[in-house]
C-alpha cells in the first residue's frame, strides 16, 4: 500500500488504536508507515499538508477535517479503552478515604452538571479546547464528548478497557493479570447503591 499514517507516538495505544482502525478497514499494519508527529494539532497540520495519509483525530479536529473533504474511515471509540480514568495508590486509599469519596463524589456531580446542562458543557468546552470554534462545532464536539459511552453516568472503572491495556503490554504477567486486580469499585458502589446517582437524573427529569 505505502500509504503514511501520523501517530503520537510509535508505542502505547496510540499504535494500538491504529492497528484497531486499519484491521476494521481490511488492512494489516504491514499496509503501512508510521511516523511519530506529537499531538492531535501537529497530526492535523501533517495531514492537511499531505505529509501523512491519515492520522487519529478527536473532536473538534475530526470535525473540521470533515467540513474540509476529508473522509471518516473508521471509528475507534469501538475499542475498550480506559480513556478517561484517575488513579491513585491503595496507600493513599486506605490512609484517605473520606478524601477520595468525596472526589469521586465531586467527579460523578461533574459529570451529571455536563451531561444536563448543555450550555454550561458548551462553554467548558470552548474554555479548555483553547481554540475559536464556531456554535456547531462545539455541538458536535459536546454530543461525542459526553454520551453515555464515552462519559457514564456512574463512572465505574471500564474493566474491558482495563484488559486492552493488559493485552497492549503482551508481557507472560500481564497477559495472567486481571483486570479486578487494577480497579476499585468501593466508592463508586456507595454512592450507586445509596441511589445517590439514579436520584440526580431523576431530578433532572422532573425539573423538566
Amino acid at each position: 500500500m505505502g500509504g503514511v499514517l501520523g501517530v503520537s507516538t510509535l508505542s502505547g495505544s496510540a499504535i494500538f488504536a491504529s492497528y484497531f482502525a486499519l484491521r476494521k478497514l481490511g488492512l494489516d499494519p504491514k499496509d503501512v508507515s508510521f511516523v511519530s508527529i506529537g499531538q492531535t494539532s501537529d497530526r492535523f497540520l501533517a495531514l492537511r499538508t499531505g505529509r501523512v495519509q491519515a492520522t487519529l483525530l478527536t473532536p473538534p479536529h475530526w470535525i473540521i477535517a470533515e467540513r474540509e473533504g476529508f473522509n471518516i474511515l473508521a471509528d475507534v471509540t469501538e475499542l475498550p479503552f480506559p480513556y478517561n480514568t484517575v488513579s491513585t495508590t491503595r496507600r493513599f486509599m486506605a490512609e484517605n478515604p473520606d478524601t477520595v469519596r468525596k472526589f469521586v463524589k465531586s467527579q460523578i456531580d461533574a459529570v451529571h452538571l455536563l451531561k444536563t446542562d448543555r450550555e454550561t458543557g458548551l462553554k467548558v468546552l470552548a474554555k479548555y479546547l483553547r481554540q475559536k470554534l464556531d456554535r456547531e462545532i462545539l455541538q458536535r464536539t459536546y454530543d461525542q464528548a459526553f454520551t453515555d459511552s464515552a462519559m457514564p453516568r456512574k463512572q465505574y472503572p471500564d474493566l474491558a478497557g482495563v484488559k486492552t491495556v493488559l493485552d497492549l503490554m503482551g508481557d507472560s504477567k500481564a497477559a495472567k493479570a486481571k483486570p479486578e486486580q487494577f480497579v476499585d469499585m468501593r466508592f463508586v458502589k456507595e454512592l450507586d447503591e445509596s441511589s445517590y446517582i439514579d436520584n440526580l437524573y431523576k431530578r433532572v427529569s422532573k425539573d423538566r
